[in-house]
């Protein structure tokens, strides 16, 4: 068994609840020292009340039987309600700490991993356990209780039949630790390809993956796999099944032999006279109380064995290491400057740093400039700016102070950016806009909509700012959205800007009307822009070029211009169509 899915760290889950988890086991205990009353009140029955005809005892006996299925039922009753209660408050705790887990990983795990796979844990995997949590811990305690007492009054009726009966039991062990080694691992199989299903889902059936699936004619493909996939789950659930099955047989098997075998022995003794007629039909009666607690404690030990399965799945995510840990400076006010200290950074898997040796200084309320050729380490240097990741070597800072010693909240609340991936969520735009600051007034929304030339657009629309933009904002335009992005992180008023390709999206009027805006929004706060249109950083006051991963020239664009290196070259090849000749260039 895997340390990660122990049964003392699923116990240890109980911990928190544990007073009204020890009610949970004091009604069960309670409601199975009253179901041992039924078997003796029959066999007083049987003895007594009916051979001798006394009909005010058997009123009384049949009176008390049903008492004693009432008080049972309603002892019951409150038992369920409180371990549901417990097993919810628990499911609940064990959903909030994955997704806050999840919340604290870095942008290195979700690259890694599947979005379907995560939803897979966090949703179909905790729900897999929900059953364990909410019934079979309190059934599992009624279980114990249920075959110490019955085993104990029992051996006061007879000790010989109770051997004969306990010496049945191994019967049970072997077919129920072989099922749960079956059904285990076929949980896990199972619920591995219950995430390769919703990864699936997820690609196929997003408005990327459809828009990807139809323009190239794959949705034949597409289904196969599902096909696929699905019938592979299909044939696991029907093994799970088909061994459930055959192990219930045997042990319907094993309760019509245990029975017959105590009447014919049972009836040798009545023929000497050494056990009343009653005593035997209460001792098959306590032998089928027996039986039941006991065919659920090996089917409980089956279901244990299965949900071990999904508490691995959950569990493997809980000790996730978090990469990005939170530091204990806070940074209420930034001035903004950002610098880089001999930062090294590598992806995993890759055959050459992404950054190597990058130190520069982006000085307060200036715009700095990042260019070069694709995978020249940009968009990297960005994502550590955001600490999306931690360099291997070297150190970010903010105002002087290591990105790692600053809290994540101050990083956050100092920085905004506006990635070349533009995600709105599937709600009105007034409600993406406030997503950067949710107490902003209207009037701050739309004054950050008109800096961002997207407020006209809006007002257009039939519903205005309550408009729905759609699953990830496609039913608007690729320059629409990024416009309303630039907004959400003007309407956040942070003091650093990184702008990831900002106006990759945007068309020549809107780049204008964008960069125009900009300009005056920007003074006073530290702004970092990629661009690969080099019209769009002309004016910054540094410019940063990057190749493989190296800064290879810095300054203004007259001065880069004027030294014919790597920059020169970029542009050249962006203007020459529209001025062609070096001398346009240099001027």
């Amino acid at each position: 068994m895997k340390k990660g899915a122990s049964i003392g760290r699923v116990a240890g889950l109980f911990r928190e609840h544990w007073p009204a988890a020890g009610v949970v086991a004091l009604t069960g205990a309670v409601a199975s020292v009253t179901g041992l009353a039924s078997p003796l009140l029959v066999r007083s029955i049987i003895d007594r009340a009916l051979p001798q005809h006394d009909m005010h005892l058997l009123f009384v006996l049949c009176l008390g039987m049903i008492g004693i299925t009432v008080l049972s039922g309603l002892i019951d009753t409150a038992q369920t309600w409180l371990s549901t209660t417990v097993g919810q408050k628990m499911m609940f705790s064990l959903r909030v700490r994955m997704y806050s887990h999840l919340q604290r990983m870095s942008l290195r795990f979700f690259t890694d991993t599947r979005s379907g796979e995560i939803l897979s844990r966090v949703t179909s995997d905790v729900t897999g356990v929900q059953d364990l949590v909410t019934n079979t811990a309190s059934e599992l305690l009624n279980a114990v209780v249920i075959v110490i007492t019955t085993v104990a009054l029992m051996l006061a009726m007879d000790w010989r039949l109770t051997c004969v009966c306990l010496v049945m039991m191994p019967l049970f062990i072997y077919p129920t630790r072989k099922a749960g080694r079956l059904r285990r691992a076929l949980s896990k199989e199972s619920q591995a390809k219950v995430a390769d299903l919703s990864a699936l889902l997820e690609e196929t059936l997003s408005v990327s993956g459809a828009l990807l699936t139809k323009t190239f004619g794959r949705q034949r493909r597409e289904l196969d796999r599902f096909d696929e996939t699905t019938r592979a789950l299909m044939r696991l659930e029907l093994r799970k099944t088909m061994i459930a099955q055959v192990f219930w047989v045997m042990t319907q098997t094993f309760w019509a032999v245990a029975p017959a075998a105590i009447y014919y022995l049972g009836g040798k003794k009545l023929d000497a006279g050494q056990l009343t007629l009653g005593s035997i039909v209460a001792f098959v009666t306590l032998q089928n109380r027996l039986f039941f607690p006991l065919s659920r404690l090996f089917s409980v030990q089956v279901q244990v064995q299965s949900s071990l399965a999904l508490f691995e799945r959950i569990f493997e995510y809980l000790d996730l290491p978090v990469e990005i840990a939170d530091g204990p400076v806070g940074l209420p006010v930034a001035r903004g400057e950002v610098a880089f200290d001999d930062v090294r950074f590598t992806y995993d898997g890759a055959n050459r740093p992404a950054l190597d040796g990058v130190t520069f200084v982006a000085p307060p309320g200036r715009l700095t400039a990042l260019v070069g050729p694709s995978g020249a380490g940009k968009s990297t240097a960005i994502q550590l700016i955001a600490r999306l990741y931690d360099p291997q070597r070297g150190k970010v800072t903010l105002d002087g102070h290591d990105l790692r010693e600053l809290e994540l909240g101050s990083v956050a609340g100092a920085i905004g950016l506006v990635s070349q991936e533009t995600f709105l969520f599937h709600s009105s735009i007034r409600e993406n806009l406030r997503y950067a600051r949710p107490e902003a007034t209207d009037e701050e929304v739309v004054e950050a909509a008109k800096a961002a030339q997207i407020h006209d657009r809006i007002v257009e629309l039939a519903l205005g700012y309550d408009t729905i933009v759609g699953e990830r904002g496609y039913k608007l335009s690729g320059g629409e959205r990024q416009r309303i992005a630039v907004a959400r992180v003007l309407l956040k008023g942070s003091p650093v800007v990184l702008l990831d390709e900002a106006t990759s999206a945007l068309d020549s009027v809107s780049e204008r009307l964008l960069q125009a805006a900009l300009e005056p929004l920007t003074r006073g706060r530290t702004t970092l822009a990629i661009a690969h249109r080099l019209s769009t950083v002309i004016r910054a006051d540094q410019i940063l070029v990057f190749d493989r991963g190296r800064i290879v020239e810095r300054g203004t664009h007259a001065e880069l211009v004027g030294k014919r290196g790597l920059y020169a070259r970029l542009v050249e090849e962006q203007f020459q169509p529209l001025q062609p000749g070096p001398v346009a260039i240099a001027n």
